[in-house]
């Protein structure tokens, strides 16, 4: 007679438990919080040995595995965690959270029901400059003069825009015609479930400082909120080698072992080489992102750059 298989007790985060569906505030009216989950580092050590049981009993093999496996981009281990959330969030922002493909979605339905009854508010000193060397993003702040000007009159759109809404919706207009006039400041809802993995792979890009403020708060928030109580083994080590690393190309890391030796010829040599040094009429040099986003490393690493 066959033995009977050894019972499997399910792995709960304490911290995460005493904060199951509270909602942690972003921006003025929007939130966050957990639904339910599976899993937590202890997951990720199970899928990484192929084991039934708890590992290794010793917490600190754990984290020197799941620090490798983050390390060297083992990532199927981290898959093994997933993670529900209950969100709140204006559609604009709501617009670059959803190009994340990677996650199973149910959002609020505006053709099915009366659209949320609130729209992102922008304090006089809120509203930002465009960016003068980026094209999709935004650099320093209007004067707060101005941006009372701009307050006002966004709260004079979007109440105009509300008013307009309910006057169809009154009138009988179908609910999915009624909303084609709503700005985009209104927030939506929806239930967003995803493994840890492409959780992580989300705040990378979403809390990086180039990303647009709105949606940076919200990852920040699910990050230091709610990954950080859920698997705090592996949210340390993606602040370590993710969130706070700077990599380098194979072009970037020659130049660095010439600055690195002493040879600041040979790094310009290098550089001219790969074709970032063109020359306008005015002997200036050209703009070229990639040399630009070299030097900001380069720069970080307290490394000065013979060009230049």
């Amino acid at each position: 007679m066959e033995e009977s298989p050894e019972g499997v007790a399910r792995l709960c985060s304490p911290q995460l438990d005493e904060i199951l569906g509270k909602p942690f505030k972003v921006l003025d009216d929007g939130f966050v919080r957990v639904v339910d989950y599976m899993g937590g580092d202890e997951s990720i050590v199970q899928a990484a040995r192929v084991s039934y049981g708890k590992g290794t009993k010793r917490v600190q093999e754990d984290r020197g595995l799941i620090r490798y496996l983050l390390r060297h981009h083992h990532t199927t281990p981290f898959e093994m965690c997933d993670i529900k959330l209950h969100v709140r969030v204006p559609m604009d922002a709501w617009r670059q959270w959803i190009r994340h493909r990677t996650a199973s979605v149910n959002e609020y339905s505006t053709r099915y029901s009366i659209a949320i009854d609130a729209a992102q508010t922008t304090a006089p000193d809120q509203w930002r400059l465009q960016a003068s060397g980026n094209r999709q993003g935004s650099g320093g702040g209007i004067d707060p003069g101005v941006g009372a000007e701009l307050s006002a009159r966004e709260a004079q759109l979007q109440s105009l825009a509300r008013e307009v809404y309910q006057e169809r919706l009154d009138k009988g207009v179908a609910r999915e015609q009624a909303r084609k006039d709503l700005p985009l400041s209104t927030y939506t809802e929806a239930y967003w479930k995803v493994n840890l993995h492409n959780l992580l792979h989300f705040l990378q890009l979403r809390m990086d400082e180039h990303a647009q403020l709105e949606i940076r708060l919200y990852a920040r928030t699910i990050g230091e909120e709610i990954v950080a109580r859920w698997c705090p083994i592996a949210w340390q080590a993606f602040l370590d080698y993710r969130a706070g690393a700077t990599g380098l190309t194979r072009l970037e890391s020659e130049l660095l072992a010439a600055l690195a030796s002493g040879k600041p010829g040979q790094a310009e040599a290098l550089a001219e080489s790969f074709g970032w040094l063109s020359r306008g009429d005015d002997g200036a040099l050209k703009r070229n992102r990639e040399r630009s986003e070299a030097e900001d490393k380069l720069r970080s690493l307290g490394l000065s750059l013979p060009w230049s």
